[in-house]
């Protein structure tokens, strides 16, 4: 995932440049899941917007051991208000997650190969998410503060690579998705659709994104023929 950290709806310029400082965040090019990626919540009904950084995989309350968030980076959209993992976060615990673009692997002939799929604007992308707090797993008796991706049926600008794609939201749907209070499933679920065609656009680049130790501008350079496959699909669910 490329996140675009410094992209934080809903605030003014100094608001975010203050918030960004005090979590110490810096550009990312390669986060890879049960990393820490900032997120955009509201903890309670009529709260302000909070910047957490959160652990990308899941940890429901019940949740007893840290190797469950790995089986969880992602929710697809289909089944959120049928699994129990997920059921009680969408209904009062889903949040923003902001960055200028994601990998996704084709695999093709028995080959791999990773592209950037990232807007076809300067506009960054917000992804739909869900949070939660787990209460047994964190160090010195602190919460761990986890999140998942939802995902969706890849557009026509991605299928070609990869069957599924994060749930992007509109501006407009950000204050409700955010809102604790806001139980309305019928307009929650309709946002849960695949981004438009023109959204994104996807080109191939290095295999250096599959070694989780590069995170500099190396993982976005564009692919040469002597890249070796090294990671598997990010948003597969």
């Amino acid at each position: 995932m490329v996140w675009g950290q410094l992209f934080l709806p809903g605030w003014s310029a100094d608001e975010i440049k203050q918030r960004a400082e005090a979590l110490g965040l810096k550009p990312r090019f390669n986060i890879a899941p049960t990393q820490s990626i900032a997120c955009i919540h509201r903890s309670e009904i009529g709260g302000p917007r909070q910047l957490t950084l959160f652990r990308w995989g899941l940890l429901p309350p019940w949740a007893d051991d840290l190797a469950i968030g790995a089986k969880m980076i992602n929710a697809r959209s289909e089944t959120l208000d049928q699994k129990r993992s997920f059921q009680s976060a969408f209904a009062s615990q889903r949040c923003l997650v902001p960055m200028d673009g994601y990998y996704e692997w084709s695999v093709r002939n028995g080959a791999k190969q990773p592209f950037l799929i990232e807007p076809s604007s300067s506009e960054p992308l917000v992804m739909a998410g869900l949070w939660q707090l787990n209460k047994k797993l964190g160090r010195d008796g602190e919460p761990v503060f986890s999140v998942t991706v939802i995902t969706t049926a890849a557009n026509k600008t991605t299928q070609s690579i990869h069957d599924r794609m994060p749930v992007f939201l509109p501006e407009s749907a950000h204050d409700q998705w955010l809102d604790p209070g806001f139980a309305d499933t019928d307009t929650l679920t309709q946002w849960l659709v695949p981004a438009p065609d023109d959204l994104l656009v996807a080109r191939p680049v290095a295999k250096t994104v599959g070694s989780v130790r590069i995170d500099d501008e190396r993982c976005v350079q564009p692919a040469t023929p002597d890249d070796t496959p090294r990671q598997g699909l990010l948003f597969d669910d």
